[in-house]
């Protein structure tokens, strides 16, 4: 028959002794002739009881302040021994129907030297749990546990707690040996106790002292149990300082806190499933969903522009854990744990495409209506990319939120909007309208690649707007042409952003860049120029021309001093432009006005003084830094929260 706890097997007139030593005397049974578990059962009563009566805590001053296994592990070995030779003894005893009236007087003696010997492990199990509590703490169990299991251990030497601390003992330090000696003496103080029925008050004593250490390992990595009221009323400061501690203790929460936890209990009641499934979900199981509710809260709480990277941050520590979470807490009792996981990332996914919406919204709301001085880059240019940079670096998250939602583009969308070529995308046509939806499955970076360019899209669409409050057209077109060039410029400078738009979009985007400048080259020079005679004229008509050339050049000059091309590269690209419509056509003008005039004073620039002046333009400082405008609303985004957002990563 199976072996079963003596509790189920006795007969309703017998129970275990009371802790205190009580038990009820049955009845005196008729003398009958003694069957072979009855003479077994007397042996091994005989053979054990000086051992457990030794070690009764209640029965000498010494067994009560002594530990057995501390003492003398060699006799802790045979004190398990004989509980165990005790136990199967009276288990064939009772299995005897003729046993229980014959014997009733041995199975009494027997059944108070068991108790005695469950109030002895039960205080040894106390006793080594409270004394290694430091060094049975979860972050050390977690790299014990990440090679040989003592549970693997035992198996390779037989079977044997002692060989396998003395295996152990040849190849770690101190701390962990005495670690390996305590888990292998829980495990099998656990396993003599469930067997004998008295799982339950090892249960009890594991749990009052190991959830504590949960409890406090959570506050010294400085998690405060807040409620949705309390997140609500913190200001943004507060909130990112909470927000950065989780950050730092998620890790450690998951994979060292609650996994050692559970590999502790894995081994100590490897024996019952039940047990470990009870135990670990009275232990863990409250504190692990208050933890995990946290980022819940905070997607939960009132949306802000600053928040957004926070919570990417929260969805990405989450998302990276999902893979220890899940298995961690994989009992039925526990499930509460992962679900309340996949609610955060739920909630914080909603909360993060809310807040996209909502910067977009922001751009087109955007009211300035100031002219930048000299046709320099906007504000919202800036905060807008900033931005758009820094979601491409939460791709993985992106791509994670928006993979169950379709993507509908605008009609206004061109073709080269949704060029991800470099992110691997398979080449679309411009859509036709604004219901166009299209299926990412097999590229989950394309939707997160259409929604950012959809945002500069939108942020094209409202610097083309600024470009018409400046009166001079060609201030207009160079206005275009450093704000794209920024766009194209930032793009180009952040990998994963190049990933995902890919290099032909930037390159294209360049060009077009380069035709706005050129445009405001012809406009902004082309009087200038057309200054310079293309054929033969007269005297008159020379200085007249020289006069209305260097009038004009004066003016340009001095009015594009100030003017911004902020590129490097694309200004000296516009000087040169530049160059190539004066100098040629006024070299030759010169020469002749010199045949012809000779050192007149109408002739007071020579070819070398042109360009001279020429390289002076488009040097003005860009000041949109400065600007007063308003920034939509999202600008507060700045650089720094940013950076201290990545300090926690």
């Amino acid at each position: 028959m199976p072996r079963k706890g003596m509790r189920s097997l006795l007969p309703s007139h017998f129970s275990f002794r009371h802790h205190d030593g009580r038990s009820p005397a049955p009845p005196s049974p008729p003398q009958q002739q003694q069957s072979s578990s009855a003479t077994m059962m007397e042996g091994k009563v005989t053979a054990v009881e000086a051992i457990i009566t030794k070690w009764d805590p209640d029965a000498s001053s010494f067994a009560k302040i002594t530990s057995l296994f501390y003492e003398d592990r060699a006799e802790a070995r045979r004190f398990l021994l004989a509980v165990s030779d005790l136990h199967h003894a009276m288990l064939d005893f009772v299995s005897d129907k003729g046993n229980l009236v014959s014997g009733s007087d041995t199975l009494v003696l027997a059944q108070n030297l068991m108790q005695a010997a469950m109030r002895r492990l039960e205080k040894e199990f106390y006793q080594i749990l409270s004394a290694n509590r430091d060094r049975l703490d979860p972050e050390s169990v977690s790299a014990r546990s990440s090679g040989s299991s003592v549970s693997d251990a035992e198996d390779d030497a037989g079977g044997s707690p002692d060989d396998d601390i003395r295996v152990a003992g040849e190849s770690i330090g101190d701390v962990e040996l005495a670690a390996t000696v305590a888990m292998a003496d829980l495990h099998a103080i656990a396993e003599t106790m469930i067997s004998a029925g008295y799982g339950k008050e090892c249960f009890r004593i594991y749990k009052i002292l190991r959830k504590s250490i949960i409890d406090e390992c959570l506050y010294r990595l400085g998690f405060e149990k807040l409620s949705p009221s309390q997140i609500q009323k913190l200001d943004w400061e507060s909130l990112d300082s909470k927000i950065r501690t989780w950050l730092g203790a998620s890790r450690v929460a998951v994979k060292t806190l609650f996994s050692g936890e559970r590999k502790l209990l894995d081994h100590v009641f490897s024996g019952s499933d039940s047990i470990r499934e009870a135990c670990f979900a009275d232990i863990a199981r409250d504190a692990a969903v208050q933890f995990l509710s946290f980022p819940e809260l905070v997607a939960k709480s009132k949306r802000s522009p600053e928040k957004m990277f926070r919570i990417l941050e929260l969805y990405d520590a989450i998302a990276e854990l999902w893979p220890e979470i899940d298995p961690v807490f994989s009992f039925e009792s526990t499930s509460a744990v992962p679900t309340q996981a996949l609610n955060s990332l739920v909630k914080l996914g909603e909360a993060a495409r809310a807040s996209i919406a909502d910067f977009e919204a922001a751009m087109q709301k955007d009211t300035s209506k100031s002219p930048i001085p000299g046709g320099g880059i906007h504000p919202l240019t800036r905060h807008s990319m900033d931005f758009v940079a820094w979601l491409a670096d939460y791709d993985a998250a992106l791509a994670d939120i928006f993979a169950d939602s379709s993507v509908h583009v605008p009609s206004a969308l061109p073709e080269i909007f949704l060029d991800t070529s470099q992110a691997s995308a398979p080449p679309s046509p411009a859509p036709s309208s604004a219901a166009s939806t299209f299926n990412y499955e097999e590229n989950p970076g394309y939707p997160v690649a259409v929604r950012l360019a959809r945002l500069i899209l939108v942020l094209l669409c409202k610097l083309n707007d600024k470009a018409e409050l400046y009166r001079e057209v060609s201030l207009s077109y160079l206005f275009l042409a450093n704000n794209l060039q920024y766009i194209v410029n930032k793009v180009r400078g952040s990998t994963r952003l190049r990933h995902l738009l890919g290099e032909e979009w930037a390159a294209q985007h360049a060009a077009k860049a380069r035709q706005y400048a050129s445009n405001f080259e012809r406009l902004g020079w082309s009087k200038v120029a057309a200054a310079i005679p293309a054929g033969e004229v007269g005297p008159a008509e020379m200085r007249e021309r020289m006069r209305t050339f260097h009038a004009g050049l004066e003016e340009a000059c001095r009015n594009q001093a100030e003017w911004v091309v902020a590129d490097a590269g694309l200004r000296e690209e516009a000087r040169a432009a530049v160059r190539g419509m004066i100098l040629p056509a006024y070299r030759g003008f010169y020469e002749k006005c010199r045949a012809v005039l000779g050192d007149s004073a109408v002739v007071r620039f020579s070819p070398e003084d042109v360009r001279s002046r020429l390289s002076e333009v488009f040097s003005g400082s860009d000041g949109s830094e400065a600007y007063s405008g308003n920034r939509t609303g999202y600008g507060s985004v700045s650089g720094e929260s940013k950076s201290s957002s990545w300090s926690s990563r």
